[in-house]
């Protein structure tokens, strides 16, 4: 057997929660393979809403084991407050959740770090979510980090003092408050008992004796293909290998386990934070969708700022992530709109060019659009790919034919329900 990877293919936000949680059925193993608690993935199902920061979006569903693999970092007290979250639920956490030793710690100090460092870049800031994604990251390829096997030793509280005196010093440098470190440190170490109650697992022998005898893994992504620390639109972009590579590095998968490529989009973009967005709107209908979309950050609160639909970023993406499968989100939300806009090709350094350059940070990236009529039905009433209207056959039908990958399942309402499934070997 192989492994699927399902990966966001945008800045982000591209409903990859809810798709987990609807195609959970039909595997085994849900496994989250990089990231943290910066991610926020919301699902929504008989009028419940719930948004999901570590665990995996396969939780809600029986009979499925969700893993937190060993390219994920794990903040303690976020992760408890998870778990509280899901009591009336009445979810068996202890059950179906489990963790990789080789996961990294956020610690207190973790956090404290990433907020002076933004603090200290002003108007150059990267819009980071403050979590401390970033400088765990940085410990962890720096060979300092703690990981979540670490707390099963008696050395634990002299590594994390360890680690705490080396941040401390760093920070020192910084014109920063520090008196929140005492109340960070109780909710770190509550949270480091709750972790405890959980298995840890050596995830990468888990998932392979899995795969070898015939289950079925998916792998979640976080954050989106854009926001890929080597194939983003760097600096601006998260600490983790995003694409579906980082399956192989964070949970252990050989390349040539990699079965499926689900690549989810958005019917128009979104980004929170700063950075580039070449096709972002300052108008009314950029207004419009942000409103219709809700387009605020399940992790952030932030509204997040909104775009027509990007086919060179979304070639790239797919490239780059080797995507066999498309999944488009949120179709409902260009309900209403007179025209639709996709861009085509961007003018970019005095040249018309198709493609996803190096540097879209400091050169001036202009967006080339194609206009689409657009179409007043509710898409969210719809049961059948047969009710949809001409016009987003139109639309889906140019989108295929230009990203040359199926779109297998259209969104259109944030409910599980709202899903309907255009290739129904997705299902099988």
């Amino acid at each position: 057997m192989q492994a699927d990877v399902l990966l966001g293919l945008q800045w982000g936000d591209e409903g990859k929660g809810k798709i987990v949680d609807f195609l959970t059925p039909k595997y085994n193993i849900i496994a989250r393979f990089q990231g943290g608690p910066n991610a926020g993935h919301t699902l929504e199902w008989d009028g419940k809403k719930h948004v999901l920061h570590t665990i995996p979006s396969g939780i809600f569903r029986e009979d499925a084991i969700n893993l937190i693999g060993n390219g994920v970092v794990i903040d303690p007290a976020i992760l408890q407050g998870e778990i509280e979250a899901l009591e009336p639920f009445n979810v068996d956490i202890n059950a179906v959740l489990q963790i990789s030793r080789k996961a990294h710690l956020i610690v207190p100090t973790h956090k404290l770090l990433d907020a002076a460092s933004e603090q200290a870049k002003g108007k150059t800031k990267i819009g980071s979510t403050l979590k401390g994604i970033g400088p765990t990251y940085m410990d962890k390829t720096g060979r300092n980090g703690l990981r979540v096997g670490d707390t099963e030793g008696a050395q634990f509280l002299d590594k994390y003092n360890a680690l705490k005196e080396k941040h401390l010093k760093i920070l020192s440098q910084y014109d920063f408050d520090l008196s929140s470190l005492e109340d960070l440190e109780k909710a770190f170490f509550a949270g480091v008992e709750r972790l405890k109650q959980i298995p840890f697992v050596d995830s990468e022998h888990l998932v392979n004796n899995a795969l070898n005898n015939g289950q079925r893994v998916l792998a979640e992504g976080a954050q989106g293909s854009l926001l890929d620390i080597d194939f983003g639109s760097y600096p601006y972009v998260t600490s983790s290998n995003t694409v579906a590579a980082g399956a192989c590095t964070g949970l252990g998968l050989a390349p040539n386990k990699i079965g499926e490529v689900f690549g989810i989009f958005k019917a128009y973009c979104t980004r929170v934070g700063s950075g580039p967005f070449p096709t972002e709107l300052f108008d009314e209908d950029g207004q419009m969708l942000g409103e219709k979309g809700h387009e605020f950050g399940a992790t952030t609160g932030r509204a997040r700022r909104c775009g027509w639909v990007d086919l060179p970023a979304l070639k790239y993406a797919i490239m780059i992530n080797g995507v066999t499968k498309l999944i488009m989100t949120k179709a409902d939300v260009l309900s209403g709109f007179k025209h639709i806009k996709i861009c085509t090709h961007y003018h970019y350094l005095g040249e018309q060019i198709d493609y996803f350059p190096y540097d879209i940070v400091s050169n001036e990236v202009k967006p080339v659009y194609k206009t689409f009529d657009g179409w007043e039905d509710d898409l969210q009433n719809l049961s059948s790919e047969a009710d949809f209207p001409a016009q987003l056959v139109t639309y889906i039908e140019y989108l295929e034919k230009e990203l040359n990958v199926p779109i297998s399942i259209v969104s259109v309402g944030p409910d599980r329900e709202k899903t309907l499934v255009r290739d129904q070997t997705i299902l099988t």
